[in-house]
């Protein structure tokens, strides 16, 4: 098996493979999501770490936020609102329901969403999915695409066609921001905005496995 062959098999396996294993069982991984996403997380991180050609400040400068920052503020902003109005009507009974019946709760969230969920997330299927398949997918394009699709299918295990359709959605934003910003740390910042604006927002019980 040559290089190109073992990416291909170890791509299939850690974004296909797993989120399929991940929504047959589970039942089972109600509280060992999170613990999973950081294990693999911290297995990517080594991939990553110890390969001469990627560059480690990819993961902690800002990189070309300039490049993609008006586009960030735009895009929430104006989806914040729109995606406001029309859940308030859809369902005006969850309508901010988190913060309102579970302050404290949603405080917590506030800080370890980003953290624990969000910053492994984005290592993964930014960082290490942009970097460690380049050779094999040198389409920028194609990479943001298939990071979207693949991000989609990790939501499955959540068990709704709405965190995957919000998955893919954000994955796509997501994954343009990392292939021209170039940093981890932007996309975590855009992730973080849109994921708590949902959990806020009431659509929380459609991505959430109750770990955080």
């Amino acid at each position: 098996m040559n290089n190109a062959q073992y990416r291909w098999l170890e791509l299939f396996c850690i974004f296909i493979l797993l989120p399929v294993a991940g929504l047959l069982m589970r039942e089972y991984l109600h509280n060992w999501l999170i613990p999973a996403l950081i294990t693999l997380t911290a297995v990517c991180c080594f991939i990553l770490l110890t390969d001469p050609h990627f560059k480690r400040f990819r993961i902690t400068s800002m990189g070309q936020f300039s490049a993609v920052r008006k586009r960030i503020a735009t895009f929430f902003l104006t989806g914040a609102l729109f995606s406001g109005v029309l859940y308030g009507i859809l369902n005006q009974e969850n309508w901010f329901s988190y913060p309102l019946q579970s302050p404290l709760s949603w405080l917590m969230l506030l800080v370890l969403y980003p953290l624990l969920s969000v910053l492994p997330q984005e290592l993964i299927f930014r960082t290490y999915f942009f970097h460690r398949y380049k050779p094999i997918i040198p389409s920028k394009t194609w990479r943001i695409w298939l990071s979207a699709g693949v991000f989609s299918l990790a939501h499955m295990v959540y068990g709704n066609w709405v965190a995957i359709v919000l998955s893919f959605c954000g994955g796509l934003l997501f994954s343009y921001t990392y292939a021209h910003s170039r940093s981890t740390i932007v996309c975590v910042l855009e992730h973080s905005l849109w994921g708590l604006w949902m959990f806020t927002l009431g659509l929380g019980s459609y991505l959430d496995s109750g770990a955080i």
